[in-house]
């Protein structure tokens, strides 16, 4: 697997017993390093865009996600980012295979014109109709899973995109609830924990903290690997379109809200995820995403 580098706001304190009391002033502030930990990296995040050029369905529209993932690229390239990772869901179905071409085309065009540093997790949307090589070959982005290191910290990226049978997504092969990190992954991560000395950050899309249809089949596998590497600190995941929140066994397990869901600015969402030198993590929440602070819980 590949091993490579790399307008208003709302904040809502989050109400996890590990989230620091007090409200939140905004990101100067939230994201400020603590006394002598110098901040070393800011990611952005977003997840579950869902991007088509088709009518609203509900709560879903469609067409707004372009504007909103403007006002997000635009946030980090203020708040000075080092990546943006987008977990997953990238686009919506499409009819038919040309225009969901059409659909991972437009929206990754906007996106690689505003973020140049940014890595994709695949979502079982990105690969409903598509093949994972065509999504991966128009979005240019070599693996599925793989792992890099940056400013001290090693960050994996998983693709739970396999039916339980273990045939990858693609051309409508698929249940969005019947998800699997197959053995080979599993393998690979378990040698991917175990080669490297620095603390590590997964970025997934089906959700990794639950045991529900949000999760792969083989979640409770899964979070062993994670637990008995002594390495992992945090999960970040979409998939549910919630804010959410779990701690489990000295993991952090953060799920953003989806960008799709709701109409016009206000209900946007995206996040700056901020890292200082002691290892402590800060979340900057924007519109409906919750900011999280785990400095208190990283000391």
């Amino acid at each position: 697997m590949l091993n490579r580098p790399v307008g208003r706001r709302a904040f809502l304190q989050g109400s996890t017993l590990l989230l620091t009391a007090g409200v939140l002033q905004g990101p100067a502030g939230f994201l400020k390093a603590a006394e002598g930990s110098p901040e070393i990296l800011r990611i952005g995040l977003i997840t579950d865009l869902h991007y088509a050029d088709k009518p609203t369905a509900g709560s879903r529209h469609y067409r707004e996600t372009l504007a909103k993932l403007t006002e997000a690229t635009d946030c980090f390239s203020r708040e000075q980012v080092a990546f943006v990772m987008e977990l997953g869901d990238l686009i919506d179905s499409a009819p038919d295979l040309e225009t969901e071409l059409g659909y991972v085309r437009q929206v990754n065009r906007q996106f690689a014109s505003q973020a140049k540093n940014r890595h994709y997790v695949l979502g079982n949307h990105c690969v409903e109709r598509l093949t994972k090589e065509e999504f991966l070959t128009e979005v240019g982005q070599p693996e599925s899973y793989y792992s890099f290191d940056q400013n001290g910290f090693h960050f994996v990226v998983l693709d739970a995109c396999f039916r339980p049978d273990g045939v990858p997504y693609g051309r409508k092969n698929s249940k969005w609830t019947e998800a699997l990190i197959p053995p080979q992954e599993v393998d690979w991560l378990k040698q991917d924990l175990k080669a490297t000395e620095l603390p590590v950050i997964v970025f997934a899309h089906q959700r990794l903290d639950v045991n529900t249809h949000y999760a792969p089949r083989n979640v409770a596998e899964v979070r062993d690997v994670l637990e008995s590497s002594r390495k992992v600190r945090a999960v970040f995941q979409g998939h549910s379109h919630a804010n959410d929140y779990r701690e489990i066994n000295g993991i952090h397990y953060c799920t953003l809200v989806a960008m799709i869901e709701g109409s016009a600015p206000e209900q946007n969402g995206y996040s700056v995820l901020s890292i200082d030198a002691g290892g402590n993590l800060r979340l900057a929440g924007f519109r409906q995403q919750k900011s999280r602070d785990w400095t208190q819980a990283t000391k």
